[in-house]
């Protein structure tokens, strides 16, 4: 059989998949519709592969723009799959397929397939098109098979017509004959089973097709069930204005039966963040997802073109830099566009060149017709309509496309005629610069107020636009004014957060004969845009020290981005600190408060990670200066850390009051990054108190705004994966750990690197991934200690690692660990610290046999932790008390403490931890042999790694199988072994496996 090849569920479509699937189970039809390039071949693709894995037979129908003009097309390439894949009972041997040749790449991409951005928008390899299929038939002959031997001779006649194997009488096939043989032919398919057919591609069927496909299904058993895919032809009912003597057809004269809102299934576009997985699923870069999906509008087809189109520039795109876009992506948004009347690409020209368009706007503008232009590119699905007529276009790289290739005049005459009918004077003097390309210092004097009154109205994306507008529009001979201008707009991109304009400004001044002053602020800008992406921009800063010197201010404003650099891309907290304690100097002695509180944040920050006393009287000085520089809400870097601070000693309560009362007036005042890093924030404090439901809200903003903001998202994925791990699903949570890690090792972020595998080793290890865990938490390891970070409150690995050691087998090693962290913790005050290393070193306790000490330490940790306001770690630490009371057999003890763990869980809304601890533990949770050592009290001597082994073992693995599996040498294994036989007396695997039983 023809069958769809097995594939994982597509990128953010499983609850499609799980839609689709109920619509065919109650309905047996479905058909998925959608824009080009939107998924939907893949979804199709992927319910096919579930259909064969259920054993079903899966025909696949893939059909081509030119089978509308052949009659019959379709229905052949459906008689000749079905006689060239299925070998039916009492042939005697099964017959070959005959070859298929390979579909072109011209044809698959007249089909919808997209060969440049598999899987999405491809044909299925395998699939039958009415071009392939004949060749094959020809040279083997459909009846050869057998496969239709139990067909009357009147419907063999006419099915060996319509394949084109017996001759056409001049009166044509029988149609009455044609229609019931092909139904015949479906139905004793089914005879063998369920029957799934995909018919992708049937806006392309012919309409003889469509007819006898038609009463084949409405004959057909519900076994037989059909997903069709279709891709509308919006301008089918638009053409009316545009074409004289055009007749509207019968809406549903292609469909293979009269669809109903319960089985039609729109294929909608992705959301930024599952754009961001689809590109880490192809091995593209995911740090730009933000920018790739306004720039895709969520097509799957558009996002990847324009992710290979940054994998395949020469140099890295940084964040400041516009996207590269490559034939590749250009040619899929004009393919999208190509489809359109004249008129509707007019009226979309003058879309594209107004700010805020909409249908009255441009009918104004020229275009009678815009209603009717712009609802037929919506059911094109490349503008979206308000009620009040507003129009959104579907992704970004449209409109762009537009302007890019529309000609001089036409985008200058477009700008005169919406300069004329605006109604904001804002507006009105961008579309007259707009409009002319001559420079005219009066008109660059009107955009520059412009940029003004839009900054006080507080649109800052758009005031960052007109200043760089306005420099552009400054004529030569006033060359001082035009870079006085161009500083002015690269400043204000950086407080726009619009890395593009700071870049363009920056480079075009960057050209002239600039003082160093002005060099020097145009490189901040752009530093001051770049996020985490500093690694590829030093020679930035080295131009920017080298124009600083002898002017102190500038001078400590370049120190200033330095010590950022030093933590962020080096990993080296001493330089930074270095850095802004110079810069802190340098600003004071120049009497710049703001800059000086700047300095002494970040000095701050570097104090509290070298473990340094000094740390709180540092950002004390930084918090005095900064109120009496500022009003809150106004990058107030100083009173955030103090908050982060409080999170890191879990001082929930206050960090969260302070937060919430500094928050709105950020979102009101401030910048983008802030009001990022306090959702961020936000939502950590909110995953330590056990609020796991507000945690997940807060991550899923602090995203949004990321994305949003074009910047890199590994510091809002390390956010989420903390909020998974509290209230959400681990398996999302150790996700958005391998987002953030890759993502952050994209930027060249030491920090953060650092952080996102702490958050994906803590996952493997609670999931019971020790072997895994134990390599993830070694490199966090190594990563912490080349930054010389030695605070442990800032992340806290050193128990995580302690307990993934001990499962290993490690024990000595585990409890060096401990107390090596634990005077650091003690001298800085750090009690929860102790606390988690209270967890691990009870463990170490249970391993070692000293079960009673270590039930006694972990009901102290326990309670204390629930003192501390840390319910998820007091549950932690009595899940394992529950493992340690199984361990002395004290079955009831063990009980009360799992049930107080799940009561825990509930009340914060735990889902992930409340699942494990309604699992039955056994060593070091649930699974094969759970409960084991309780019935075989012997067992309750063997550590937990050597409880793994001996159940691997016990079960048949060999010694090379067990150390694959534990991530372990053999020789380790041999040597564990030879201790679990000592501990059970046995002497043999056979003892083994027979000591294991209860």
């Amino acid at each position: 059989m023809t069958t769809a090849p097995q594939s994982p569920a597509p990128v953010g479509r499983d609850e499609l998949l799980t839609r689709l699937e109920r619509a065919l189970h109650t309905r047996g039809r479905a058909l998925l519709t959608g824009p080009a390039g939107v998924g939907k071949t893949e979804v199709a693709l992927a319910e096919a592969a579930r259909a064969e894995a259920r054993g079903e037979t899966v025909l696949w129908l893939a059909t081509l723009p030119s089978d509308r003009e052949i009659p019959g097309a379709a229905a052949a390439a459906l008689v000749a799959s079905v006689a060239a894949t299925v070998t039916w009972p009492g042939l005697g041997t099964s017959r070959p397929e005959p070859p298929a040749r390979a579909v072109p790449a011209a044809e698959a991409h007249a089909a919808g397939a997209d060969p440049a951005t598999e899987p999405y928008g491809a044909a299925a390899p395998g699939a039958l098109t009415s071009g392939i299929l004949t060749a094959g038939v020809l040279d083997s002959g459909i009846f050869s098979s057998g496969v239709f031997d139990q067909l009357p001779g009147p419907q063999r006649t006419a099915v060996a017509m319509l394949c084109r194997e017996a001759p056409i009488d001049a009166g044509g096939w029988d149609p009455i004959a044609l229609r019931l043989g092909i139904a015949r032919i479906l139905r004793a398919l089914t005879c063998r089973g369920p029957v799934l057919l995909v018919v992708d591609g049937v806006q392309h069927i012919d309409a003889d097709s469509a007819d006898l496909l038609r009463f084949a299904l409405h004959l057909a058993p519900p076994s037989l069930r059909v997903v069709a895919v279709e891709t509308p032809e919006p301008y089918a009912e638009a053409h009316e204005p545009y074409r004289e003597g055009h007749r509207a057809e019968d809406p549903h004269a292609a469909h293979l039966w009269v669809p109903s809102e319960a089985d039609v299934l729109r294929v909608p576009p992705l959301h930024a963040d599952e754009i961001a997985e689809l590109l880490i699923h192809h091995r593209l870069p995911s740090r730009m997802a933000g920018r790739i999906h306004r720039a895709s509008g969520g097509n799957p087809r558009l996002a990847l073109a324009v992710g290979r189109s940054l994998a395949d520039a020469r140099t890295p795109v940084h964040h400041a830099e516009a996207l590269t876009l490559s034939g590749r992506a250009r040619d899929l948004a004009r393919q999208l566009l190509g489809a359109a009347p004249p008129a509707v690409r007019e009226t979309l020209l003058l879309a594209a060149l107004a700010l805020r368009p909409s249908a009255t706007l441009v009918r104004r503008a020229g275009r009678p017709t815009a209603e009717a232009d712009l609802a037929a590119a919506e059911r094109a699905d490349l503008v979206s309509l308000s009620e009040d007529g507003q129009v959104t276009f579907t992704a970004g790289l449209l409109p762009s496309t537009l302007v890019h290739d529309a000609c001089w005049a036409e985008r200058s005459a477009g700008h005169a005629a919406l300069a004329e009918v605006v109604d904001d004077p804002v507006e009105a003097v961008r579309h007259r610069a707009l409009a002319t390309e001559r420079p005219d210092e009066e008109l660059a004097a009107e955009v520059a107020a412009a940029a003004d009154l839009a900054r006080r109205r507080g649109n800052s994306a758009l005031a960052a636009e007109l200043a760089l507008l306005a420099a552009e529009s400054t004529p030569g001979r006033h060359g001082t004014r035009r870079i006085s201008r161009l500083v002015d707009a690269a400043e204000e991109a950086a407080r726009a957060a619009r890395a593009d304009l700071a870049m363009r400004a920056a480079t075009d001044l960057l050209a002239r004969d600039a003082v160093p002053s002005d060099r020097v602020r145009a490189r901040l800008a752009v530093l001051d845009t770049a996020g985490q992406g500093l690694t590829g921009l030093d020679e930035m800063y080295v131009h920017a020290m080298e124009d600083s010197e002898g002017d102190t201010a500038l001078r400590a404003a370049v120190q200033l981005r330095l010590a950022v650099k030093y933590v962020l891309a080096d990993g080296d907290p001493e330089r930074s600190r270095t850095a802004a304690v110079e810069s802190a100097a340098l600003a004071s002695s120049m009497g710049d408060p703001r800059l000086a509180a700047q300095a002494l944040t970040v000095q701050a920050r570097m104090e509290r990670a070298l473990g340094s006393p000094d740390a709180e009287a540092v950002l004390a000085q930084a918090r005095g200066l900064e109120r009496a520089e500022r009003p809150l809400g106004i990058r107030n870097a100083a009173q955030i850390l103090t908050i982060r601070h409080a999170l890191f000693d879990d001082r929930l309560t206050d960090a969260r009051d302070e937060l919430n009362a500094l928050l709105p007036l950020v979102q009101r005042r401030g910048s983008v990054e802030d009001t990022i890093e306090l959702f961020s924030t936000l939502a950590a404090i909110e995953s330590r108190r056990g609020a796991c439901a507000a945690a997940l809200s807060h991550a899923g903003q602090s995203l949004a705004l990321t994305l949003e903001a074009g910047l890199s998202p590994g510091p809002a994925w390390y956010t989420l994966a903390l909020a998974e791990t509290a209230g959400g699903s681990f398996a999302r949570a150790a996700s958005y750990a391998r987002r953030s890690v890759q993502a952050s090792e994209e930027e060249g972020d030491r920090v953060f690197l650092s952080r996102s595998r702490y958050a994906l080793g803590r996952v493997q290890l609670i999931t019971g991934d020790v072997a895994t865990a134990l390599e993830t938490l070694r490199r966090v390891q190594a990563d912490e200690r080349a930054q010389s970070t030695v605070d442990p409150s800032m992340l806290r690995w050193h128990e995580e690692l302690a307990e993934a050691l001990l499962a290993q087998d490690a024990g000595d090693e585990a409890l060096a660990l401990l107390a090596e962290v634990r005077p650091v913790a003690e001298r800085l005050g750090r009690s929860t610290v102790l606390l988690g290393c209270d967890r691990a070193y009870a463990l170490c306790l249970a391993a070692e046999g000293r079960t009673d000490e270590a039930a006694e330490l972990l009901t102290r940790t326990a309670e204390s932790f629930g003192r501390a306001g840390l319910p998820l770690e007091r549950g932690r630490a009595l899940i394992a008390l529950a493992r340690v009371e199984r361990r002395r057999r004290r079955r009831s003890a063990a009980q009360t403490a799992l049930h107080e763990a799940a009561s825990v869980f509930e009340r914060a809304g735990a889902a992930p931890w409340l699942a494990l601890a309604s699992e039955t533990p056994a060593g070091e949770g649930a699974g094969p042999g759970a409960g084991v050592e309780e019935s075989v009290p012997a067992l309750s001597s063997l550590t937990e790694a050597e409880l793994r082994l001996a159940r691997l073992v016990g079960q048949g693995a060999s010694n090379q199988e067990a150390a694959a599996k534990l991530y372990l040498s053999v020789k380790t294994v041999e040597a564990r072994l030879t201790r679990i036989y000592q501990k059970l007396d046995v002497r043999s695997r056979a003892q083994l496996a027979t000591a294991l039983r209860p």
